[in-house]
């Protein structure tokens, strides 16, 4: 391999060309044009890289739900730490929930108060938790994409063929179909087309998004995360806009294929089947979210401790837009507390919290002024 092989996914030479040939081909087009970029890393690197800065004037990125953490809703917060907060319970997760404010609270401040709250480097460190542990109960509090989602049936897989008897599971798993089909049907977001998820399609494959081409007759493309990878994305889109078409491509083809990784799709659909889902700042979505299968149902939390997960609707904070940036109604400049009250060290939404989110991608990046193409 050559060993500058990424280094060109970022090379300023490639972005000057990228950028002159999206402004040629944008000056046919006589409209404004908004494309999402459904995922959070995608977020990231057009802001990190100033790809926002470098589109023309109608041309504009707007940003997703793409990020798990950010749409988790405060209610599943609350139930992870009702769980820590139980004697017997050891609670692990991936490291950014620990800072994810619920109405009770973070799991960060729950640990801090003496539960046992652990964040994981990898979720199979959970096995050697539950084994040194036998005396716990010990939960993980899944959360993510179809990214993520295969480790936990893997984990699930491992648990039941050592016969470990002291670990159970808090399912929060969501898929990334059903939310774009909700902000299409909502009249408020004005999306012309999609930026697809990376990571999530080397599990999925692009098939997933085929529907949004043929039914609501949007371009798509799939994308890798380098910025010469998410201009060139663009690219296809805008040629797409100007020869009327509307199709499924696959920009990110060294990663993703069409069918995606089946035994990862069989894994999950061996011990998971679909729930519905509030997804934070959008609100229930039918069929968005994984649980674990009946016969499964003695490893489920919330199914075991179902009488003390009773938790009533929180509301978001008032003064935080999170809500209308994960359905690309706003950006996070435009909301009034951002960079002021609300800031990634106290943070008033989830979209500051996550190191995924638009929030925290724009406080990070966004003063940065690039002169690229000069």
């Amino acid at each position: 391999m050559d060993i500058n092989l990424f280094e060109d996914f970022k090379a300023p030479k490639t972005i000057k060309f990228l950028a002159k040939e999206i402004e040629f081909i944008s000056s046919k087009i006589d409209k404004n044009i908004n494309i999402m970029e459904v995922c959070g890393g995608h977020t990231h690197t057009i802001v990190k890289y100033g790809l926002n800065q470098i589109t023309p004037k109608n041309v504009n990125f707007i940003h997703g739900p793409g990020c798990p953490v950010c749409v988790m809703p405060k209610e599943q917060i609350d139930k992870a730490i009702i769980l820590a907060n139980k004697k017997d319970v050891i609670l692990t997760t991936l490291g950014d929930m620990m800072k994810v404010p619920g109405s009770l609270g973070t799991l960060q401040q729950a640990r801090a108060n003496g539960s046992d709250v652990r964040f994981l480097y990898s979720p199979m460190d959970i096995i050697n938790i539950a084994k040194k542990n036998p005396e716990k109960k010990v939960i993980f509090f899944a959360i993510g994409f179809e990214t993520t989602t295969p480790m936990t049936p893997a984990l699930i897989k491992k648990t039941l063929d050592l016969k470990i008897e002291n670990l159970y599971f808090f399912i929060n798993h969501i898929t990334v179909p059903e939310p774009m089909e909700v902000l299409l049907q909502d009249d408020k977001c004005k999306i012309d087309a999609f930026i697809a998820p990376s990571h999530v399609s080397v599990i999925t494959g692009s098939k997933i998004y085929e529907f949004f081409s043929n039914r609501y007759n949007k371009p798509i493309v799939v994308s890798g995360f380098e910025p010469v990878d998410v201009l060139q994305s663009l690219v296809m889109i805008l040629k797409q806009i100007v020869n009327s078409q509307s199709k499924l491509e696959n920009e990110y083809s060294r990663s993703v294929t069409y069918e995606g990784n089946t035994l990862a799709q069989n894994l999950i659909t061996t011990y998971f089947k679909k729930r519905d889902f509030k997804w934070r700042g959008i609100g229930i979505i039918k069929n968005s979210a994984w649980q674990l299968k009946d016969e499964y149902k003695n490893l489920d939390a919330e199914v075991i401790y179902k009488n003390i997960l009773k938790v009533n609707e929180i509301e978001d904070n008032k003064l935080c837009i999170c809500g209308d940036i994960l359905k690309g109604l706003s950006k996070p400049t435009d909301c009034k507390v951002f960079e002021k009250i609300c800031t990634p060290q106290n943070p008033l939404g989830s979209c500051m919290v996550s190191s995924e989110g638009a929030c925290s991608a724009y406080y990070k990046y966004g003063n940065i002024k690039l002169n690229i193409l000069n």
